[in-house]
């Protein structure tokens, strides 16, 4: 297996190749306005992915995919004189999904924001449904008019000594224990 940064160095030789060979040395009309976007190579340098992009609809990206398959023989041979390794990796050419991503992406966003922009324009001059401020205030738990104060955390319902109730243990069947 080689090294990550020998990997890396494959990997950007190949790109750089590729682009210049499918920017100036082939000529099929088939061939659309290409983008080399991303190069993969795996440890052992016997396979390379390359990501491409096209610019223009589906029958532009269909006809750029069969011209670069035609072309494979030829850029793989330029790749081994370039590389000048002794195994030149096989080539596969892998369509980039990352605009088609991004767009989605877009979309997604654009529909939030207008959501976002629909509640703010209907809660415009909206009130609350209770009072402005509902939480209670300090000097208002001095106590009511009568001078007794609320008691809202259960304790009444407990023993009026403040003791638990003794509850007793069942056995482990489930009857009593007698």
């Amino acid at each position: 297996m080689a090294d990550e940064a020998r990997v890396r160095k494959v990997q950007d030789r190949i790109q750089e190749t590729v682009a210049r060979l499918v920017g100036r040395r082939i000529k099929d009309p088939r061939l659309g306005f290409v983008t080399i976007t991303d190069v993969r190579v795996t440890g052992d340098l016997q396979h390379a992915s390359i990501f491409y992009t096209v610019l223009g609809d589906e029958d532009d990206r269909r006809a750029t995919a069969r011209a670069l398959e035609s072309a494979k023989g030829l850029i793989r041979s330029e790749v081994g004189k370039a590389l000048g390794i002794r195994l030149t990796p096989s080539l596969e050419f892998i369509p980039d999904a990352l605009p088609e991503t991004a767009a989605s992406l877009e979309g997604a966003l654009a529909a939030a924001r207008a959501r976002d922009a629909e509640l703010a324009a209907a809660s415009r001059g909206a009130t609350y449904a209770g009072d402005a401020d509902p939480y209670r205030r300090p000097e208002d738990e001095e106590g009511d008019e009568d001078g007794t104060e609320d008691r809202t955390d259960g304790a009444a319902d407990g023993p009026a000594d403040g003791q638990d109730t003794p509850t007793t243990p069942s056995a482990p069947g489930g009857g009593d224990a007698h």
